[in-house]
């Protein structure tokens, strides 16, 4: 689900909010030993049209700027928007899915949408994702490219399909209202969202859309359940993965959640971090059906008249007993299921399996194994560390790492591939964006990249030939590409068709034939061998094929002697290792285990080397020539008793979206052009601060449902104070469009200001304009240019420091550049960045009365890691000079303070920006030169899981310490030296249940030349 906020167009569109990982699976079929569950099946979607083949050559990125050319087509209660004419074809499929899900999305929850949902598609992401919001406006950003199906981790069916089920079911129960809601809705003319510069939006926020005001596992856990059954029983609420999640926590007896626990920790330390708000959501959902029945479940998410507006209220209303309560019920409920299932597997004898590391490595990414080394080479990513490729020893258990990737997934971390006889390795950085290859030598470390944005995954290395294969992801389709050496070039192999989604490839040692994990679009899901000399038919030709039952096959990889694949699947609702024999085409079970085992390595003493699922994450265990079993133990699937109990959720399945008759429901089509889609979103009341006096007064948004063109309009009246009377109104006027933003305002007045110290307000007048580029977006890599061109008239106060007085008749012109390079990473539950650099650049001129002040300014801030988990060390370093030497405050640099208002939606830290000098009062130095470097320490965070409640709860506190130095030239007289030493403590807590606030406290001492010069309380509570 993608949040709400005041990002930039530009953010907006590149950055999905939070992952659609609604993780959702098929229930596999049992072996014959057990009995069937009962399962509905989902209606076929009617697949689209067939493009042209992707052409060999990658297009370059898109670049977002203000000629991007969009089509858009509309119906009542839809504007479907898309890149044309590469996703043209998607289109009446996209659109039927949607009004499908739409239909039912209305009758189930009695949604009458407050405004028409617009849905955009992009192929910004090699891997498909999508993001919901209901405010300001209802709207869906989706991602076309293929879902990831590692581990079952999500519904193998058509995917547009089911996102749509999902995503909808997210805007619908955000969107719900009743009559209540809808007189704050009339009132403000919309459904404003938060947004920093007026934080009273919260407030409107929930009297206008308190369904938005949820946790996340609400959200998520509602869509995945609903998700499921609309597609006839496929989906999380049934899927291997959830029950091995949950059934490995019972065994391994791992800590449960509470509510608020799993909001304030549990989505930050855990290696699964966000999806565990799908996880726990779907299973509580799931719960409520089968223990109070789905209707009930459905009763809590909808808004009727007389229903209550909080959701744990409603919850309390509906089911007749507090929230906390049933979750401790469910929370025991699930240890007796799972031990059940635990106990239905020991029927049969468990598989012993060697644990071949003392603890559990989270993420892991195909492993190759070194018999020299007695080691595996792989990628991992857990809490602690940033995702890297690494060296684990199988004998001491320690990783040797290599490379830090950039973009680690998931689950899967990343592709790899292996060429044992040169040690070198293959592995995709980017992996949420346009997926890089890099190439390394394992034995040094040195890395190179080979193939730069080719969306090029899935690597596999042909030991014959020396070339790399992989599957290219673009405009919706996959495409097998061979890479051959030196690795900087590829060629198609064959594009498949739409819906037709392959992962996990293997080339046989003889390099002859390649393995492909096989997903259709209905759903079907098999493991497929090609003849690679075949390849270029039109029909490649099938040397063999094999499924098993509804479950995912994956991982299949080829034994050292080529007659068999091993791989697992979840065939009997645990994921199993089995084994398919090339010659006789029969496929065998060789385990038994309780959890899942994954990622097999088939060595040539006949041994395997596969990775187990436990309550901490993916470990390697070591399974001594495992034989073929003729009887395997079943579990029972939380999700089929539902079915079989309450049998009302297989009459929730909406079928085919084939049914819809798109072309009678067309009411426009044409271009998208932001500007002609400009509407009012939202107006209300707002306070804001000026000169220590308050102002009352109105704020309006204006703005497309795409959010690339903004227009704001606030004013504002002071009726007291010392004010004169030219002083008493406060006009801001401002508009924003994917490269430009114009302001105007007029004796401008700001919210923050009502909790100084420090002023933004400024008597007089100012017009300024900035046109910005991002040159570089490559996160966390990116490089931000502006030019910004300003006029200020009437000021009492320098546009830049609010203690240098200016003379009301002096007018001033600025006209700066501005470059700012990032390149920063952190680590699971890291809470700031951890290690990277970023530097910055800043020219400008001021002009007044005919004179001319030139200044540059400069900073490079670099850090690292230490051995403690999330603690790190960084300096911050800047320098700055005017160009002339004169006695005009235009002239001057100014430092001083933390910079931190009492109340602020800046940055908490600001100590690390050039202007603060905590110690020394604000504007206190001046200077026409200055040096001046800042070292911080920040120690590991402290994390808090059951503090507060679920409206507001404390999450982690950030304690750091700092040191700084500067030199200072005024302009007259000696150099002047400064110091200053404090410490900062920031506690991160969530207020509305889901909108980040920070209360940082601190205190720093100021000296010059070595002579104490005074001390600095902080105490500020930045906002969102």
């Amino acid at each position: 689900m993608l949040k709400a906020s005041g990002a930039p167009a530009l953010a907006i569109l590149l950055a999905l909010g939070a992952p659609v990982l609604a993780q959702a699976a098929p229930q596999p079929e049992p072996p014959p030993t057990a009995a069937p569950s009962p399962m509905t099946q989902p209606a076929p979607a009617t697949p689209p049209a067939q493009p042209p083949p992707p052409a060999e050559k990658a297009p370059p990125p898109p670049r977002i700027s203000s000629g991007l050319d969009l089509d858009m087509l509309q119906t009542k209660d839809l504007s479907l928007v898309w890149f044309a004419p590469a996703e043209t074809y998607l289109t009446p499929h996209v659109a039927r899915s949607f009004e499908n899900s739409f239909a039912f999305q209305q009758k189930t929850f009695g949604w009458k949408p407050w405004d028409r949902t617009t849905v955009l598609l992009k192929d910004f992401s090699d891997y498909g994702n999508a993001g919901a919001r209901s405010s300001p406006n209802n709207a869906l950003l989706v991602d076309i490219a293929p879902l990831s199906q590692t581990y079952e981790t999500f519904s193998p069916g058509e995917r547009f399909y089911t996102l749509m089920n999902h995503e909808l079911t997210h805007v619908a129960t955000m969107d719900v209202w009743n009559s209540q809601d809808a007189f704050w809705r009339t009132l403000f003319h919309g459904k404003p969202m938060p947004i920093e510069e007026h934080p009273e939006s919260i407030v409107y926020n929930y009297l206008a859309t308190p369904r938005v005001n949820v946790p996340r596992w609400y959200l998520e856990g509602s869509a995945v359940f609903m998700e499921t059954w609309m597609a006839g029983g496929y989906g999380r609420a049934q899927g291997g993965y959830d029950e091995m999640v949950f059934r490995a926590m019972v065994r391994d007896n791992a800590r449960f959640y509470s509510p608020l626990g799993l909001e304030s920790e549990g989505t930050q330390v855990d290696f699964q971090v966000g999806v565990n708000s799908y996880l726990y959501g779907t299973r509580f959902m799931t719960w409520l059906a089968l223990t109070y029945g789905p209707e009930k479940v459905v009763g809590w998410l909808r808004r009727d008249e007389g229903s209550k507006a909080y959701y744990s209220a409603q919850f309390e209303h509906v089911f007749g007993k507090p929230l906390d309560e049933a979750w401790q019920d469910w929370i025991a409920s699930e240890h007796a299921f799972q031990d059940t299932n635990l106990k239905s597997i020991a029927q049969y004898p468990i598989t012993p399996l060697e644990r071949l590391t003392p603890r559990a490595l989270g993420s892991i990414s195909r492993s190759f194994y070194d018999p020299q080394t007695r080691s595996l080479i792989g990628a991992f990513r857990y809490p602690g560390v940033i995702g890297h490729m690494g060296v684990l020893s199988l004998d001491t258990g320690k990783i040797r790492r290599l490379q830090n990737i950039k973009g680690a997934m998931l689950y899967r971390v990343t592709s790899t591939a292996y060429d044992p006889e040169t040690h070198t390795v293959w592995y995709n950085t980017d992996n949420y964006a346009y997926r890089d290859i890099m190439q390394m030598d394992v034995r040094t470390g040195q890395t190179k990249m080979v193939i730069r944005d080719g969306r090029i995954g899935d690597l596999v290395f042909n030991p014959k030939t020396k070339s790399l294969w992989g599957l290219r992801h673009l405009n919706g389709y996959v495409t097998l590409v061979e890479i051959p050496p030196p690795y900087t070039s590829w060629r198609q192999a064959h594009t498949f068709g739409y819906g037709q989604v392959l992962f996990d490839p293997d080339i046989s040692p003889d390099g002859k034939q390649i393995s492909l994990s096989f997903g259709e679009v209905n759903g079907d899901q098999s493991v497929r061998v090609y003849d690679l000399a075949a390849l270029d038919e039109t029909e490649p030709k099938t040397v063999a094929k094999f499924s098993l039952g509804q479950s995912t096959p994956e991982g299949f990889v080829y034994s050292p002697d080529g007659r068999y694949l091993y791989g697992t699947a979840y065939y009997t609702g645990v994921s199993n290792l089995y084994r398919y024999d090339l010659q006789t085409q029969k496929v065998e079970a060789l385990t038994n285990t309780q959890t899942g085992l994954f990622r097999p390595i088939p060595l040539p003493d006949g041994s395997v080397i596969a990775y187990e699922y436990t309550g901490d994450g993916f470990t390697p265990v070591r399974l001594d020539h495992p034989t073929p079993l003729d009887d395997l133990g079943a579990i029972t699937f939380l999700g089929a008793e539902v079915a079989r109990t309450r049998p009302v959720v297989k009459d929730w399945a909406v079928g085919s979206p084939a049914k819809v008759p798109l072309d009678d429901m067309i009411t426009q089509t044409g271009k998208y052009l932001p500007q002609h889609e400009l509407a009012l979103d939202a107006i209300y009341p707002a306070v804001a601060g000026y000169k220590g006096t308050g102002a009352a007064g109105v704020f309006a948004n204006f703005e497309d449902p795409l959010q690339l063109n903004q227009i704001t309009a606030a004013a504002y009246y002071s009726p007291g104070g010392h004010l004169s009377d030219e002083e008493r109104f406060h006009a801001d006027l401002q508009y924003r469009s994917i490269d430009w933003k114009l302001e105007y305002w007029h004796n401008k007045a700001d919210f923050y200001d009502l909790f100084g110290p420090v002023d933004r307000s400024r008597k007089g007048d100012a017009f300024i304009a900035t046109y910005s580029k991002i040159p570089i977006y490559d996160p966390p890599r990116q490089l931000d240019i502006s030019v910004t061109g300003a006029v200020y008239a009437g000021l009492d106060a320098l546009p830049g420091a609010q203690n240098i007085s200016a003379a009301a008749d002096r007018d001033i012109g600025t006209i700066s550049f501005d470059a700012k390079y990032t390149n920063t990473d952190k680590s699971l539950g890291a809470v700031d960045h951890e290690r990277g650099w970023r530097w910055n650049l800043d020219a400008e001129v001021d002009t007044s009365h005919g004179e001319a002040f030139p200044s540059i300014r400069g900073g490079l801030d670099f850090g690292a890691p230490l051995p403690l988990n999330h603690a790190s060390i960084w300096l911050y370093n800047s320098a700055g000079a005017y160009l002339n030497t004169s006695s005009d405050p235009l002239d001057d640099f100014y430092f001083g303070s933390f910079r931190n208002n009492y109340v602020d939606n800046r940055e908490p830290k600001r100590y690390r920006e050039y202007d603060s000098f905590p110690g020394f009062g604000i504007d206190a130095i001046n200077a026409q030169r200055f040096a001046k470097s800042v070292a911080e320490l920040n120690l590991p965070p402290i994390r808090f899981s059951d503090v507060g409640t679920p409206s507001l709860y404390l999450s982690s506190l950030r304690p750091a310490v700092f040191a700084g130095v500067m030199a200072s030239d005024p302009g007259y007289g000696p150099m002047h030296y400064y110091e200053t030493i404090g410490t900062q403590a920031d506690f991160n807590f969530t207020v509305a249940l889901r909108l980040p606030m920070v209360f940082s406290v601190g205190y720093a001492a100021g000296f010059e030349k070595g002579d104490y010069r005074g001390g600095q309380i902080l105490a500020s509570l930045k906002i969102l």
